[in-house]
C-alpha cells in the first residue's frame, strides 16, 4: 500500500492585539462603593509568614505580595487586586464591609472578551460572602471559564488577606 503525502500550506492568521477596557479609574470605584468617604492607604507588603498563611488558608496562589488596601472612613476597606484571565490581567476592586463581608465588587480594567465578568448580576454572587465561605455557588461563566473561576480565587484569597493581615484583630 502506497502512501501519498499531501502538503498543503497552513493558513496564516493575522489579528489585531485585544485592547484592555477601562471601566473605571480607582478613585471612581471608590466612590462608587464607599460614596463621600475618605480613604486612608494601608498598603502592605507581605512577608513570608503571611504570604504562606494567605496561600495555606485560601487555597488560592499569592500573585503579588504588595497588598494596595485603603480604609473607608464609612467604615470597612477598598481592597484593589488583579487576577490572570485568558490573556491578560483583570484588575478589579473588593469593598468589604466592617464586618468582613465582600459589599461590592467592580471590574476597573479587562479584555473585552471577558465582559461576562463584569455583569453585575454575576459579580453579586460575591455579596455577603465571607472569609471561610465556600464559592461552589458561585457560578462559572460559559466562554470565560478561566476569567470566572480566577475571579472565585481572587476573592476568596483577599478575603483570606482581610482575616490574616488587615481586619483590626489580625493587626
Amino acid at each position: 500500500m502506497n502512501a501519498k503525502f499531501l502538503l498543503i500550506p497552513a493558513a496564516i492568521i493575522v489579528s489585531a492585539p485585544a485592547q484592555a477596557k477601562i471601566y473605571m479609574s480607582i478613585e471612581d470605584a471608590q466612590q462608587l462603593m464607599f460614596p463621600g468617604a475618605a480613604f486612608e492607604a494601608n498598603f502592605v507588603t507581605l512577608d513570608q509568614s503571611q504570604f504562606n498563611a494567605i496561600i495555606d488558608d485560601s487555597g488560592v496562589n499569592v500573585y503579588s505580595r504588595k497588598i494596595k488596601a485603603w480604609k473607608a472612613s464609612a467604615g470597612g476597606w477598598f481592597v484593589l487586586d488583579q487576577v490572570r484571565g485568558q490573556d491578560d490581567w483583570i484588575t478589579y476592586a473588593i469593598a468589604i464591609d466592617d464586618k468582613g463581608g465582600v459589599q461590592r465588587i467592580e471590574i476597573l480594567e479587562c479584555l473585552e472578551n471577558y465582559d461576562g465578568i463584569g455583569r453585575p448580576g454575576w459579580r453579586s454572587q460575591f455579596y455577603g460572602k465571607r472569609h471561610g465561605a465556600g464559592f461552589d455557588n458561585v457560578a462559572t461563566i460559559s466562554g470565560a471559564t478561566l476569567s470566572s473561576g480566577q475571579m472565585k480565587a481572587g476573592v476568596k484569597r483577599i478575603l483570606s488577606t482581610y482575616a490574616l493581615v488587615l481586619a483590626p484583630s489580625a493587626g
